[in-house]
């Protein structure tokens, strides 16, 4: 059964650290899930609560702050004026792109670690991406039109500028039930974007880029391993091309150090530092932590995400355990160990949008997490995104 301590007892317990962190992802956790993601919206109260939190908070996310799909414009929106956010400093702080797109509250964005040979090529992509999405569904979908698969294609695309994607919430509504057809989608959609990558090869650009899958059931290797559908729960929705190195658990020694040069006045692994410079393991991370950062410039940090699964392999008894929020929360809760600090995760239920997955609502973590699962949620909120709000908004309140 599901434990989660007492809400108003970890507010309290946090609230008063004075050296404190708050990393978090954004879809799902304060912005509702939705199929299409151009009418994602976020609340001007919590753009707020944010700024009040000053120093201590960053985002961490596979999205992306700038261009027209962009967080900065569900921002703008929220706030209904495009100028007010980067007067006031109310852009969400933090890593973008998987932790290649950093930008302050201002909206000053900097790209660090990324070549332009790289920049070049995802150029290329997203019309790529349609040309073969335009040639594979009618072998999915045979009975769309001509007009309906270019919509369909188009649709699908998110030609975000460094992590372009392809997600299927839109051609899953034509599947209505039918979990095959899905899984035939998803095959398709990996095949795909299996191509891109032989296509970076082709440029010369061999290592430069890799498939984030979301949500995925851990990687073998280096190769992450697609949630196939099933009832009441879509699997992989989306896979983006991520420039190699963009992790969120490398993200997170970014954060890190950026926080420690704000609070200290010295970056602990250099001013010039970026994904692409961190360790890969999360070993590595840990003891890259541990060589270059002392316990009492390491702060608190509370890791907040809602994209981590667990499923077991029938017959095997062997669990496969992932979720784009996965890796960052686990390097916390294991820097928590090393450093000896209370580190906190928090799990968002972000079940109650329009992407069918897991949820709290049965009392239990069955597709999150497992028994056996190293890693530990120390708050669940079922209320998903809404109740995250309050809390932090619970939280400003208890430090200011």
């Amino acid at each position: 059964m599901l434990k989660s301590a007492n809400k108003d007892n970890f507010l309290k317990e946090i609230a008063k650290e004075r050296d404190l962190l708050i990393i978090q992802d954004i879809d799902g956790v304060c912005i509702p899930l939705v199929k299409d993601p151009m009418c994602r919206t976020i609340r001007q109260d919590y753009l707020e609560c944010v700024f009040n939190l000053k120093d201590s908070f960053f985002v961490l996310t596979c999205g992306e702050h700038e261009g027209f799909r962009g967080v900065n414009r569900i921002v703008e929106r929220a706030l209904n004026n495009t100028e007010i956010a980067k007067e006031r400093g109310l852009y969400l702080p933090g890593l973008a792109a998987c932790g290649v797109e950093y930008q302050d509250r201002y909206g000053n964005i900097s790209l660090p670690g990324i070549t332009e040979a790289e920049l070049l090529f995802l150029t290329k992509v997203p019309k790529k991406m349609e040309d073969l999405l335009v040639k594979e569904i009618p072998k999915v979908l045979p009975m769309l039109t001509e007009k309906e698969i270019h919509e369909q294609a188009k649709l699908a695309i998110c030609d975000t500028r460094f992590s372009p994607t392809i997600n299927l919430n839109s051609l899953f509504l034509i599947t209505g039930n039918n979990v095959s057809l899905k899984i035939e989608l998803q095959i398709m959609m990996e095949n795909i974007m299996q191509e891109i990558i032989k296509l970076s090869n082709k440029s010369n650009l061999r290592g430069s880029f890799y498939l984030h899958k979301s949500p995925n059931l851990g990687a073998n290797g280096d190769r992450e391993i697609i949630k196939k559908a099933k009832p009441n729960d879509v699997g992989t929705t989306d896979i983006q091309l991520i420039i190699n190195g963009s992790l969120k658990e490398a993200g997170l020694l970014v954060l890190i150090n950026k926080y420690i040069e704000s609070k200290k006045g010295f970056a602990p692994f250099g001013p010039g530092f970026n994904v692409k410079l961190a360790p890969k393991s999360m070993d590595e991370l840990i003891a890259y932590c541990l060589d270059h950062i002392n316990k009492s410039d390491m702060p608190l940090i509370v890791g907040v995400g809602d994209t981590v699964t667990s499923q077991i392999i029938k017959g095997e008894g062997k669990w496969l355990r992932g979720g784009s929020d996965r890796g960052f929360l686990t390097l916390i809760q294991q820097l928590g160990k090393a450093y000896n600090k209370d580190n906190r995760i928090i799990f968002v239920d972000s079940s109650d949008g329009e992407v069918d997955r897991p949820s709290l609502k049965n009392g239990n973590l069955e597709g999150i997490s497992d028994k056996e699962d190293n890693l530990k949620f120390d708050l669940t909120l079922p209320g998903g995104h809404k109740e995250y709000i309050n809390f932090i908004k619970a939280l400003e309140s208890l430090r200011n």
